[in-house]
């Protein structure tokens, strides 16, 4: 695939995840957590050519594409996201199943990658992050970026997706959106970001508020999942979804790794399907 399809692809994944009520983000039904749906937008086209940039390593693409979201909002919308889809991105250009691609391309990482990603999400300072370990990412990186990711797995979905072949998009994700072909688009996507958020305790919830409130929402997300037709009229689908936005919401509570892991299962179907 070209870098121009990549490049619109990822701006059509971005664009759909915010069309969707993914309860406890932002979304076009409601803003939050001093963020609104033209943040993202704006990230989202800021970073699309840099992502794509052609025959770039994803050390370089994350830290343009974050470099130039940051420039352009003044916030850290999609740092998750682009940590993501930048090795997909670098998948698609390649010949051959996106998965396998995929399978090469982290293989390929090395501490230069490690570096840029570093530089990355210390100018993004995203919330809760801390300090860890030996391979703090506030510190210049001494080994390659899958083995930092490794480092930080148990406690990171997002870097988990490194060492796990991005098991959570193509095993919970992309079967999610394939179960609900038949649904509208906005439904589809919805689904995938509860099942995410009902598959295990959000990352980005755990930083900033502890596991037991990560688990508490996992288990609320459980319930509205199992509540939800999906396949039903918008209004009717989206009462529960509004509801359970409406109260992670006054809780300060943000679902932001599910909501990534979202927009790189939609990336990744795009890739796909091209």
């Amino acid at each position: 695939m070209n870098a121009t399809a990549i490049a619109a692809a990822f701006r059509a994944a971005c664009h759909a995840e915010l069309d969707a009520l993914k309860a406890g983000n932002v979304h076009r039904f409601s803003a939050g957590h001093g963020m609104e749906v033209a943040h993202f937008e704006r990230a989202a086209q800021a970073a699309a050519p840099l992502l794509a940039a052609p025959g770039a390593r994803v050390g370089e693409r994350i830290e343009s594409a974050v470099a130039a979201s940051l420039a352009e909002t003044g916030l850290n919308t999609n740092l998750g996201i682009l940590l993501l889809c930048a090795p997909l991105a670098a998948a698609a250009e390649r010949p051959g199943p996106l998965r396998a691609s995929l399978d090469a391309v982290l293989a390929g990482l090395d501490i230069t990658d490690a570096q840029a990603a570093f530089r990355a999400i210390a100018a993004a300072n995203p919330g809760g992050l801390g300090r860890h370990g030996a391979h703090d990412v506030a510190a210049p990186a001494r080994i390659g970026l899958v083995e930092a990711m490794a480092e930080a797995a148990g406690r990171d979905r997002i870097a988990r997706q490194y060492v796990s072949g991005f098991a959570d998009v193509f095993e919970i994700g992309l079967p999610r959106l394939a179960a609900l072909a038949d649904a509208e688009p906005e439904a589809r996507t919805e689904a995938v970001h509860l099942a995410f958020m009902a598959a295990f305790p959000d990352s980005h919830i755990a930083r900033k508020f502890g596991e037991a409130a990560a688990e508490e929402v996992r288990r609320e997300a459980s319930s509205v999942a199992e509540a939800v037709d999906f396949r039903a009229p918008a209004a009717t689908r989206r009462a529960p979804l509004l509801a359970f936005d409406a109260r992670l919401k006054a809780r300060g509570l943000n679902p932001g790794t599910s909501a990534d892991l979202t927009v790189a299962t939609l990336f990744a179907q795009a890739l796909l399907s091209p």
